[in-house]
């Protein structure tokens, strides 16, 4: 495990200059035949507007990023995507809308009446989309977590569009993690208001590419609804599960408190953060559904509580669904430990912080599908291969046990991706992950979800990011292809570089260095 006492990981939060034109890298090794398209990438890029600092990791302004992979030779472009928060940020040299961790403060210039009127028109909801970027139809969006998304083109990093996720169907907000099928179609998760004034969660469908050449996104609909644990305090939903024939939502006990989010917000400047809390008395739900017709199997799974930000892969296999994902024990917000302040602090500060926080553990969970109320009190799991227990209680409640695929202290397995194109939804056997130590990025990681064997790529003073697998289309294994990932040196003479891995072994094919830094990026994806 490697020690970072020299504190260069702090350069991942710096503010960079976006790119003019599109800059040559320098390869090293071999860039592979296959690789003929773009490496795509999200994270903040701009840290502060004028003296104004953004104080969480989430806030930072949305830049994008593309390697070009042409004739074995690789160029490097970033644009600051041109949403409404950057926009006015740049125009009027302060933060202007609220993000996740910062409070935008009202305009000085403005009088107490326009404040007062602007006050009723409620909170401006940011539309920073610096997660993660997919494509919906022909199109491509960048995003993050509230109602609106950005269509960008992926060409000349342009921006297109904004778009209101809420005009074309009931979500308040939708993650940055949807599931895609081979058609194209693609299914995500949002809270919205249920029946009777309660909270709910809504499963959305959009369908592939319309022959008319309409837009997609205008034929969106809810196929299955997930009831909410609390009535006026959904969980926060980062990802969720989705196999052949089932949707799978994990509802953690990392709570929105909507009456402190619709009140606090105008009266004392607060932002996303604030209104988070933890329901220390619920544990973890596991609700499943039918996808096709969707519809809500009422079963009650529960489990000891975790946040839970990303599901590795869920499969069914002889009447269970397996369910993998990244977890951190307890009850407790793990955002609480992505505060810009805490991240960019001393070696030995980074790591006295993450003592504090949730442990990070890799797990699988199994849920049984065929239950009888007469098996209580016996585990109903019988699949050969898991040590993971599903046991019914008196109440008809099934609690849920889960197998420990990974586990390190405060080194976690995190940002994980799998061959999805050829495994998503299917039984698999390898998730590849990025190596978060005390919450520092420092190595890329390979596990074997059967064996528990692992792999590990990292060298000192190297920062990496979460590693996208590409399939080698002459390929027959599931791990034959290689993991694409971005790497900040800060302290090397070109301070970055994309890194190709081959994904059997974590040997390096090749890289590409370039003369600029780059920061933190969070999600993205290869397009073909």
């Amino acid at each position: 495990i490697f020690e970072h006492p020299a504190g260069s990981y702090k350069k991942i939060f710096e503010t960079c200059e976006e790119l003019a034109e599109p800059l040559p890298a320098t390869v090293t090794g071999r860039i592979p035949s296959f690789l003929k398209g773009s490496l795509l990438r999200l994270g903040p890029g701009l840290f502060e507007v004028g003296d104004e600092p953004f104080y969480h990791l989430f806030d930072g302004q949305a830049l994008m990023h593309k390697f070009d992979f042409k004739n074995g030779q690789v160029t490097y472009y970033r644009k600051f995507i041109q949403t409404d928060a950057y926009v006015r940020a740049i125009t009027e040299k302060r933060v202007v809308i609220t993000e996740f961790g910062t409070f935008a403060y009202p305009d000085p210039c403005k009088n107490i009446f326009s404040r007062f009127f602007s006050y009723f028109k409620g909170v401006e909801v940011t539309d920073n989309c610096l997660v993660n970027v997919y494509p919906i139809g022909e199109d491509f969006y960048a995003v993050t977590e509230t109602n609106y998304i950005t269509k960008v083109n992926t060409d000349t990093l342009e921006t297109l569009k904004k778009v209101d996720m809420c005009n074309f169907v009931n979500i308040n907000g939708i993650t940055a993690h949807p599931h895609i099928e081979q058609d194209g179609t693609v299914y995500n998760i949002g809270n919205c208001m249920g029946k009777g004034a309660t909270l709910a969660y809504n499963i959305v469908r959009i369908p592939p590419t319309q022959k008319d050449k309409s837009d997609p996104i205008e034929k969106s609909k809810v196929v299955v609804q997930f009831p909410s644990a609390e009535r006026f305090k959904p969980s926060y939903v980062h990802s969720f599960g989705m196999s052949v024939n089932y949707f799978v939502f994990v509802e953690t006990p990392v709570k929105i408190n909507l009456l402190k989010f619709l009140s606090a917000w105008s009266i004392r400047g607060s932002n996303y953060m604030d209104c988070f809390e933890s329901n220390e008395s619920q544990g973890t739900i596991f609700h499943v559904a039918r996808k096709d017709p969707g519809e809500y199997i009422d079963l009650k799974f529960k489990g000891a509580p975790i946040g839970m930000f990303h599901h590795i892969n869920t499969y069914e296999d002889q009447g269970f669904i397996v369910v993998d994902l990244c977890s951190w024990k307890g009850f407790e917000f793990v955002y609480n430990y992505l505060w810009l302040a805490n991240l960019r602090a001393n070696w030995e500060e980074v790591k006295k912080a993450a003592m504090m926080a949730p442990q990070p553990e890799v797990r699988r969970y199994v849920i049984p599908l065929d239950v009888h109320k007469e098996e209580q009190g016996k585990n109903l799991v019988s699949l050969p291969y898991t040590t993971a227990t599903a046991v019914m209680h008196a109440d008809g409640m099934i609690w849920l046990e889960p197998e420990v695929l990974f586990s390190g202290p405060r080194q976690a397995f995190e940002f994980p991706q799998i061959n999805y194109h050829r495994y998503g939804g299917k039984n698999y056997t390898y998730a590849y992950g990025l190596g978060l130590n005390h919450f520092i990025p420092d190595r890329i990681c390979k596990l074997n979800v059967r064996t528990k064997e692992t792999w590990v790529w990292q060298e000192p003073e190297s920062y990496p990011s979460e590693p996208l697998f590409v399939q080698n289309p002459d390929g027959i294994d599931e791990d034959d292809g290689v993991l694409l990932t971005i790497v900040a040196a800060p302290g090397s003479q070109r301070p970055a570089y994309m890194l190709i891995l081959n994904a059997k072994d974590l040997s390096e094919i090749a890289r590409a260095e370039v003369e600029c830094s780059i920061p933190v990026t969070f999600h993205g994806m290869y397009k073909q």
